[in-house]
C-alpha cells in the first residue's frame, strides 16, 4: 500500500455509494480529491449546466472541508502532474463510457496508473449483450436482459473512509466558480440536495405511472440533473424501488440503454443511427428555428416547453418529445439543430440520452417504424395539459384564456395580444414529413 492516491471526480460528485472511493482507500490511507475543469467539455455545456456543476463542486468541497482540488487544463497534462506533486502512485476514477471520455482516459493512463472502478450506470455500458454477443438495437429486449442481469447493491462509502489530503498551496488551485445564472431557476446542487429530493419524491412514487406524462402536474422526480453529475447513483435509487415501481425503473433503464448504444456506436452522437436517414431532405430555415428556440411558434404546448427550457434549464419529458417532433416533422429542420440547442440549455444535458432521444423522435434512431409517429401539438397539449395550466404558467400572453381553450387560441373570437399565429399548418406539414420519410424508406 502506498501513502497517497488521487480520486479524480468527473460524473460522480458525491461521497456515498462511490466504488472508486473504496478502491482508492484500498490502495492508500490518504486520498486527494481532484476535479479538472476541461474546456473540451465545458465549451459545449452552456452556462446553465456549467453553473449547476459549479454548485455541485462547491457542495462536494464543503463535504471535504475545503479539501477538493479544482484545477483547469487538459486532463492528460494536469492529472499526471497533480499525481506527481502529491506523491500519488494511482489515480482512481469511475469509468467514463462516452466517446470523448474514453479517448481522454486512454491518454491519461499512458502517463499514470488509472484505476477505473464502477461507472455512472447501474449496469456499465457494454455488459448487456444478446446471446450471440452482439449489442441490442431495440429497447424492449434490452430492458428484459438488463433486468435479468441485475446490479450490485450500493457501496457503503463516505467522507470518513480515508484521510483527505489538504491541497493548500497548490499553485493552480481554483475556486468552484459561480453557481447561478441570471434569470434561470436552477435546482439546489449537490449530494445532500439529491438525497433530499429523492426522499421527498419517493413518497409520491406510486403516482408516477399515472402522472408522469402530465405536463401540468408535478409528477416526475426531477432527478435527472443529479444523475447527470452523479450526485446520486442510479443504483441507489434502484435499491429503494419496489416491484410495483416497474415504470420508474424502466425510465432509468432508458438512460442505460442510450448509454449502451453510444458505447457500441460512438459515432451516433453526431450521426444517424439508421444511416438511411442520411438521405432525408431537411429544410434550413433559420427564422423558423429561431421562432422555435424562443417559444414563438403559435402552438401553445410547444411554446410553453421552449420557454420553460429557457427559464429553468429543464423541460418536462413528454414536452421534450412534443417540441422535438414539431421541430423535425412540422418545421422539417435537422434533429441535430435541436439536440445542440437542448445541450446548450439543459441542466441535465446528457450526450447519450439527448442525442438518442432526439433520434428516436426523428425516426433515425433505435426504433422499428418511428417515421409514422408525428405528434399533433394541439391534441398532445389537450391530452397532457387538459386544463391549460402548464401553458398559462409559461406563456403569459395566454394567461387570460380559460381552460383547455388555451391550446387553440386561433379559434378565440379575439386573438390574444402579443401571441403569434401558428407558424405552420400541422396537417400540411405532417403530410410533407411522411412523404419525405417515405422516400427514404422505399
Amino acid at each position: 500500500m502506498t501513502d497517497s492516491a488521487v480520486l479524480w471526480f468527473r460524473r460522480d460528485l458525491r461521497l456515498g455509494d462511490l466504488p472508486a472511493l473504496l478502491a482508492a482507500s484500498a490502495r492508500a490511507p490518504r486520498v486527494l480529491g481532484l476535479f479538472v475543469l476541461d474546456d473540451a467539455l465545458l465549451r459545449p455545456a452552456g452556462p446553465v449546466r456549467t453553473a449547476f456543476l459549479h454548485g455541485c463542486l462547491a457542495a462536494l468541497n464543503e463535504q471535504l472541508d475545503g479539501r477538493l482540488l479544482i484545477v483547469k487544463g487538459r486532463p492528460d497534462e494536469v492529472v499526471p502532474r497533480v499525481a506527481r506533486e502529491f506523491g500519488a502512485s494511482s489515480v482512481h476514477i469511475s469509468s467514463d463510457t462516452g466517446p470523448y471520455g474514453r479517448e481522454r482516459d486512454l491518454l491519461v493512463s499512458s502517463e499514470v496508473e488509472l484505476v477505473a472502478t464502477g461507472s455512472p450506470y447501474a449496469v456499465a455500458p457494454g455488459r448487456v449483450l444478446k446471446d450471440d454477443g452482439t449489442p441490442y438495437k431495440v429497447f424492449t429486449p434490452f430492458h428484459r436482459a438488463w433486468e435479468r442481469h441485475g446490479w450490485r447493491t450500493p457501496a457503503e462509502t463516505g467522507a470518513d473512509l480515508v484521510e483527505w489530503i489538504d491541497p493548500q498551496g497548490f499553485a493552480d488551485r481554483l475556486s468552484t466558480g459561480s453557481s447561478t445564472v441570471d434569470g434561470v431557476n436552477l435546482p439546489e446542487p449537490g449530494e445532500q440536495a439529491a438525497v433530499t429530493a429523492w426522499e421527498r419524491y419517493r413518497e409520491r412514487l406510486g403516482d408516477y405511472p399515472k402522472t408522469r406524462d402530465r405536463a401540468d402536474l408535478s409528477g416526475t422526480s426531477r432527478m435527472s440533473a443529479y444523475l447527470r453529475w452523479g450526485c446520486v447513483h442510479p443504483r441507489t435509487l434502484l435499491a429503494e424501488l419496489e416491484e410495483r415501481d416497474e415504470v420508474y425503473r424502466k425510465e432509468l433503464c432508458w438512460r442505460e440503454f442510450y448509454a449502451d448504444v453510444l458505447w457500441h456506436r460512438p459515432e451516433t452522437a453526431r450521426r444517424n443511427f439508421d444511416r438511411r436517414f442520411d438521405n432525408i431532405e431537411y429544410d434550413q430555415d433559420e427564422d423558423r428555428f429561431a421562432a422555435w428556440q424562443q417559444g414563438r411558434t403559435g402552438y401553445p404546448i410547444v411554446d410553453a416547453g421552449m420557454r420553460q427550457l429557457l427559464a429553468e434549464g429543464w423541460m418536462h419529458n413528454r414536452v421534450r418529445m412534443i417540441v422535438a417532433s414539431f421541430l423535425v416533422k412540422d418545421l422539417h429542420l435537422p434533429w441535430w439543430w435541436g439536440a445542440r440547442h437542448f445541450m446548450r440549455h439543459l441542466v441535465d444535458g446528457d450526450l447519450a440520452s439527448n442525442q438518442h432521444g432526439w433520434q428516436w423522435t426523428a425516426g433515425s434512431g433505435t426504433d422499428a417504424a418511428p417515421y409514422f409517429r408525428v405528434f399533433n401539438p394541439t391534441s398532445q397539449g389537450e391530452k397532457f395539459d387538459p386544463d391549460g395550466d402548464y401553458v398559462r404558467r409559461y406563456v403569459p400572453e395566454l394567461r387570460d384564456v380559460p381552460g383547455g381553450k388555451v391550446h387553440q387560441p386561433w379559434k378565440l373570437p379575439v386573438a390574444p395580444a402579443g401571441y403569434p399565429a401558428p407558424l405552420v399548418d400541422h396537417a400540411e406539414e405532417r403530410a410533407l414529413a411522411l412523404a419525405r420519410y417515405g422516400a427514404i424508406k422505399a
